[in-house]
């Protein structure tokens, strides 16, 4: 039996499917899916001590969150490209240097996203330039301070949590994945 798909809601930004297939053990299964055409997390560093942060309010939480600048990729376009728009839109820093460090599954039990986190550096103010009904307020802070409120939990925002430690690791090995070096 050939993998069925079929469309149960289609939205602006994302597609529920339902798979039916065969799995490894040979039953037929169905699963419903969230397609994500994926998105982008960026670490803004504001000089070698302090990131740019934002507080974002989300209406599925009912609550802001501190959170790293994200945004989902538009048909076609490359991560970088997003990395760079949805920084200048959330924040108002233009990036003179972005640096991809990884990619990984947001949450794959029911979502396909493949996030794509981007280091910027050398960063120019700007004014932000929020879409209709954002509330986004970017908020500098001091890196040991990012990196403290990620591990105790004042950051909720997994993707942030993933952004600040993983970049952590890097910042102080001094290399990144691939034999870069770590951007100031």
């Amino acid at each position: 039996m050939a993998e069925q798909r079929e469309l149960l809601l289609e939205t602006r930004k994302f597609r529920v499917v339902r798979i039916v297939r065969p799995w490894p053990d040979g039953q037929v299964r169905h699963r419903e899916i969230v397609e994500h055409p994926g998105a982008v997390t960026i670490v803004p560093l504001v000089d070698a001590d302090h990131v740019c942060l934002i507080r974002n309010f989300r209406v599925t939480v009912g609550q802001s969150l501190l959170e790293l600048p994200a945004g989902t990729l538009e048909p076609g376009e490359d991560p970088a490209t997003t990395a760079g728009r949805e920084l200048a839109e959330e924040t108002g820093y233009r990036a003179a240097h972005l640096q991809k460090l990884c990619r990984f599954f947001v949450s794959p039990g029911v979502l396909n996203e493949i996030m794509h986190l981007f280091v910027a550096s050398q960063l120019t103010p700007g004014t932000a330039a929020l879409a209709e009904g954002e509330h986004i307020e970017p908020q500098v802070v001091p890196w040991s301070e990012a990196v403290r409120m990620a591990v105790d939990g004042t950051i909720q925002d997994a993707k942030t949590i993933l952004g600040l430690l993983y970049y952590d690791r890097i910042r102080n090995q001094d290399t990144c994945p691939g034999g870069g070096v770590a951007a100031p």
